[in-house]
């Protein structure tokens, strides 16, 4: 009888590790995941109106800014450069306008691109963009220009109101909404 407890009390323990070992697996591959592939991003407030809207929720993608360079009209989730080191967990949404080199300007309430009025399909084609008492930047080396598609005054914090931002702030860039399962999923 008590070479059976023993083999039960092994087969027990093995199975025991055996779970402990798959969890911390799990755990370290989820982590790896989310660091280098990809994240999910919930939407809160009405900044990217009317392209995003609040309670969607999309994939945001880490590995392409390994093997790419950020383009203009990206979606991208950012650290928030507004908020203090302690909030670190804070994170913006905003669309990349402008890239180093570049020259971004508003003239009554249109965005200029390098002295060229920007075609902004994605907005409402009755926006105002407000300037906020500077109207023009030039975007330094190493860093974007950004701004959420709602242009209503106060509607979005942007560049027109932190500046520039340096490119490592970016924690990936969303192209695809996965909720609501509606007209609405899919490709951004």
């Amino acid at each position: 009888m008590g070479d059976k407890v023993s083999k039960r009390e092994k087969t027990s323990s093995l199975t025991i590790k055996a779970w402990i070992e798959s969890i911390i697996i799990a755990i370290l591959i989820a982590i790896l995941m989310k660091t280098f592939l990809f994240n999910t991003v919930y939407i809160v407030g009405d900044s990217m109106n009317p392209t995003l809207i609040e309670k969607d929720r999309l994939i945001s993608n880490v590995l392409p800014l390994y093997f790419r360079d950020i383009d203009r009209g990206d979606i991208v989730l950012i650290k928030a450069p507004d908020k203090p080191k302690t909030n670190e967990s804070k994170k913006y949404i905003k669309r990349v306008i402008g890239l180093e080199g570049d020259i971004v300007e508003i003239k009554q309430g249109l965005v200029y691109l390098n002295e060229e009025k920007l075609n902004e399909e994605y907005i409402d084609r009755n926006a105002y963009t407000y300037s906020y008492g500077i109207d023009k930047w030039v975007v330094p080396e190493g860093e974007i220009f950004l701004l959420g598609d709602n242009r209503q005054d106060g509607a979005s914090k942007d560049s027109r109101f932190f500046g520039t931002i340096p490119t490592n702030y970016i924690e990936g860039i969303t192209r695809f909404r996965f909720f609501p399962v509606d007209d609405r999923f899919g490709k951004i």
